[in-house]
């Protein structure tokens, strides 16, 4: 009896003792288990607002210093106001990028080095050329258009034609530029649809000509302003037909050295703006008025034949209904062309054989180089930055002759009071007296329209004095030059589009290591394993201490 009571009381005190050490360990154990769960429901939590942010904004990172996966505050206002579904097909795999890529990179790592090799010249010859930034940028116009207020989507699809033909059928019927082909990309609307071709893909990423003037070696990259200019395109109810006059009776009216200018204009300046260009022949081919809204008559060399000034007048004239448009250009040479200046001057315009000198208004070291001011706001409309300059080399002066009072003349751009002019024809004196000078002007006439009492209709002549102001470099760079965006505006004033902003194109940085679209996906995994991986570690302490 007494070994049975003693083992009851030794019992009992182990009980006892055992019961502070039982509640502590269920104690920790809950806290354990609530302080997982509150984790658990804040990790749900976060994605789920994660997934809901990236519904509403786009979450992609761009690591690189010059944010060349990004797109530009226009192209992003154009992805988000579409009205229209967009497709972009490109007939190539996405790995194919990669490999244009090595190709291009080896390539001009090899001009580089011959460069260096024969003019002396010290440009770091190890350059990577990145053609990932389209797949990249493709994505984010996915994004941004779903992510905007408009009724219409991106829709991006990579097919190789290898495999899949018939991919292209549906947008072959409808393109009329020839065959589609394998290493293109597709942009269509309905039945309007663009491609851009291999050699054009090829060129999104080219060396920037003005930084190598100043012996640095970069890239800009042309694929943005393309494929959003395109797209635009496609969209666009109101594509604008050009006639570009390029040649009389087969030969160039310009110069061979203004060959690069009038592709410029017309590539850079028009087709990426809603313009379709189609190159005429003065007097072999026949300006339509019922095919053509404009005529662009870039740097003659010679003068035109009363024939070909009778095409201009009739076109323009348009059977009594107007309606119509010209952009004429001169040739900064010293041309004789009296019915051209005949016809100008029956729309009260005359070009001057002098070219502008402003030494109070003008860039580097040429005074001839000048900047020109903005004329009238209603024809020239708004512009993104106004404080950017808008450069006209070698620029002819435009003058407003007050010779017939039909016309209405509207000064565009011009110089400062303090410029003067220099003849560019032998034998003629200078214009030394200081003032005002055109740089481009306009002049419009006008009808009333038979059918309607309230509408009147117009035809325009359009004069800019300086070629030199539509080279490639200076139309590209929108972020130091507003030459594209003045023109834009002005034609589309005048052609009765709407005024929207140049697509800019991207300067890319060379003097420094960044990470390819592939490593910065790296990177944000390891960001993303190492967070999950210290999350791990707490939960194992919490699990450890539970069962302790």
């Amino acid at each position: 009896m007494k070994n049975n009571e003693t083992e009851t009381k030794k019992a009992s005190a182990e009980t006892s003792a055992k019961k502070p050490g039982g509640m502590k360990k269920i104690k920790y154990g809950s806290m354990s288990i609530i302080t997982t769960a509150i984790v658990v429901a804040i990790v749900i939590i976060v994605n789920f607002m994660a997934i809901e942010m990236e519904k509403r904004t786009p979450m992609k990172i761009d690591l690189t210093k010059d944010k060349r996966y990004d797109l530009s505050e226009e192209t992003i206002d154009v992805l988000e106001a579409l009205e229209k579904d967009v497709d972009i097909l490109v007939t190539m795999p996405k790995s194919d990028f990669d490999v244009i890529a090595k190709n291009q990179s080896d390539m001009m790592s090899y001009q580089l080095q011959m460069m260096n090799q024969y003019y002396g010249t010290n440009y770091n010859e190890n350059i990577e050329v990145p053609y990932d930034m389209i797949p990249v940028i493709l994505e984010k116009y996915e994004m941004y258009s779903k992510k905007g207020d408009g009724k219409g989507n991106i829709n991006v699809k990579y097919v190789d034609l290898s495999i899949d033909p018939d991919a292209v059928t549906k947008y072959q019927s409808n393109y009329d530029g020839g065959e589609i082909t394998a290493n293109s990309i597709v942009v269509a609307s309905g039945e309007n649809v663009r491609v851009i071709p291999a050699a054009d893909i090829v060129g999104m990423l080219a060396v920037d000509e003005a930084a190598m003037q100043n012996n640095t070696f970069s890239l800009v990259f042309a694929g943005e302003s393309r494929l959003t200019s395109d797209i635009m395109n496609v969209v666009d109810t109101n594509i604008i037909d050009v006639a570009v006059v390029k040649t009389v009776n087969g030969q160039n009216i310009y110069r061979s050295d203004d060959a690069v200018i009038v592709d410029s204009i017309e590539k850079e300046l028009l087709n990426k703006n809603g313009y379709e260009c189609t190159s005429v022949d003065i007097i072999n081919d026949e300006l339509d008025t019922e095919k053509y809204d404009m005529v662009v008559i870039p740097m003659p060399q010679n003068d035109f034949t009363e024939d070909g000034i009778k095409k201009l007048q009739d076109f323009l004239y348009n059977d009594e209904k107007y309606g119509k448009n010209l952009l004429y250009i001169p040739s900064l040479m010293n041309v004789e062309s009296p019915n051209l200046d005949e016809f100008l001057a029956d729309w009260s315009l005359e070009v001057e054989k002098s070219g502008i000198v402003d030494e109070s208004h003008y860039m580097g070291t040429d005074p001839r180089n000048i900047r020109l001011l903005m004329g009238d706001k209603a024809y020239v409309g708004e512009l993104p930055n106004e404080s950017l300059p808008v450069l006209s080399p070698m620029t002819r002066s435009v003058v407003l002759l007050n010779k017939n009072n039909q016309n209405k003349t509207t000064p565009l751009l011009m110089t400062t009071s303090q410029a003067y002019t220099v003849s560019i024809a032998e034998g003629n004196e200078n214009d030394l007296a200081k003032g005002e000078r055109l740089g481009a002007a306009m002049s419009e006439r006008s009808m009333q329209d038979s059918t309607d009492q309230f509408n009147m209709l117009t035809s325009r002549v359009i004069v800019f004095g300086g070629s030199e102001m539509f080279r490639k470099e200076y139309i590209q760079q929108t972020g130091a030059y507003n030459n594209a965006n003045i023109a834009v505006n002005i034609l589309n004033i005048a052609n009765g589009k709407e005024v929207s902003a140049v697509i800019p194109e991207k300067a890319l940085q060379q003097n420094y290591i960044a990470p390819t679209s592939n490593e910065s996906k790296i990177i944000i995994i390891l960001i993303v394993v190492i967070a999950a991986g210290v999350a791990l570690i707490g939960l194992a302490v919490l699990v450890r201490r539970r069962n302790r």
